[in-house]
């Protein structure tokens, strides 16, 4: 069986819903979690997928210059040699500023501010030549809840998906890494979660149960676009798409 590696960068935000559709698609998992002690490995030998998720740490180094967690530079290693193998892989939310930063991209505070709870994004043209984006609806239902943004992709980069206040909300780079600004794999628990005594529900003055019971009633609707996607996803891993999608002109970092 094809196994997926698995990165946890934060306890609250664990695979959940995507880890089931990945393995309705098929897929083994495979799941370190750094932020428990787990060593990252050197190279990604023996696996068919990356999936790196999301948390409360910043992408960008912290003021004294360290980085936001003491594996972000092994895992940025990771994301590169998995972009330069054509390993699929996908960055949820941090995952996918990590795949950012890992390329050169830019990451830092959203000058628009938080962007928290249901919401959708918008599709565009090129989404129409990917793998993966080409079967999803024009305008699809999103999560949200993050303080940071992508300023700038990649060189090489494709841009996916955009909104109004966040003009990079998912991207691919080289032709089977994809970059998720939003979160697609969160459950009404994971939410009611991150919502408890949240800093960034009191900066935007939210309220607590309000915000759960919306993203609540969007779960249905997020499931319906991101459940094919992750088997999508994993159908790719294991082999089952072939070549459909034209390689990039433009090289990439450590090409």
């Amino acid at each position: 069986m094809a196994t997926a590696l698995v990165i946890e960068n934060d306890p609250t935000d664990d695979l959940r819903r995507l880890g089931d559709w990945l393995a309705e698609g098929g897929l083994e998992l495979s799941v370190l979690r750094p932020h428990a002690g787990d060593d990252l490995p050197a190279d990604l030998d023996g696996y068919a997928a990356l999936v790196v998720l999301g948390g409360d740490q910043q992408a960008y180094p912290l003021p004294d210059g360290t980085p936001g967690a003491p594996w972000f530079p092994a895992l940025e290693g990771l994301l590169r040699k998995a972009v330069r193998r054509r390993l699929p892989t996908l960055g949820v939310c941090l995952g996918a500023q990590l795949l950012a930063t890992a390329h050169a991209g830019q990451v830092e505070r959203s000058p628009s501010g938080p962007e928290v709870g249901p919401g959708v994004v918008g599709k565009r043209d090129a989404a129409e030549g990917d793998p993966l984006f080409r079967y999803v609806p024009l305008i699809p239902d999103v999560l949200q809840w993050h303080s940071d943004e992508i300023t700038e992709l990649p060189r090489g980069a494709t841009l996916l998906a955009a909104s109004t206040r966040y003009p990079h909300q998912a991207f691919r780079l080289g032709d089977r890494a994809w970059g998720l600004q939003f979160h697609i794999e969160c459950d009404t628990a994971m939410i009611a979660e991150w919502a408890r005594d949240s800093e960034l529900l009191a900066e935007l003055g939210y309220d607590e149960e309000l915000v759960v019971a919306a993203c609540d009633r969007v779960l249905a609707d997020v499931e319906e676009v991101w459940q094919p996607f992750a088997v999508r996803f994993a159908a790719l891993a294991m082999g089952e798409l072939g070549d459909d999608v034209t390689r990039p002109g433009l090289p990439l970092l450590g090409h």
